[in-house]
């Protein structure tokens, strides 16, 4: 069975993105399109399917790194902040957007809570490999 790992991560996140956007408790808030996704960026994220990409990406991650806290996620999505003349420094992504995408991915059964943040449940397992498997047929 081929595994996330073996994929190329670009082609593999266009096409869970697109197999998300099928589940049905996964939608962006409306809230999602007028806020930023980190203080270290200065404008809203301007792609339209901005949420089904970070939660592609964030499922993901959880597959690869085991259970994942939303601290670490935040960590690990954080960007530099530009302070003029004052030298950069890293700031953590928004820990709402990403919290929210936590609870719609558990509603939807990818994910579960344990101990140290979530994990990958069987059936987001089975999810993921198919996906890693079409993108891995499409090479």
């Amino acid at each position: 069975m081929v595994s996330v790992r073996e994929v190329d991560p670009q082609k593999f996140i266009n096409l869970l993105k697109e197999e998300l956007k099928k589940v049905e408790a996964i939608k962006p808030p409306e809230w999602s399109f007028f806020v930023k996704s980190s203080p270290g960026t200065e404008r809203p994220p301007e792609q339209p399917d901005f949420w089904y990409i970070r939660a592609a990406s964030i499922l993901r991650r959880i597959y690869i790194d085991g259970p994942v806290g939303v601290s670490r996620l935040r960590t690990c999505y954080g960007k530099l902040k530009n302070r003029g003349r004052k030298p950069n420094r890293t700031k953590k992504a928004s820990g709402k957007i990403i919290r929210l995408i936590l609870q719609q991915l558990e509603k939807a059964g990818f994910v579960e809570k344990a101990k140290g943040g979530r994990r990958i449940t069987p059936k987001g397992q089975s999810f993921l490999d198919n996906i890693a498997f079409k993108v891995k047929q499409q090479q």
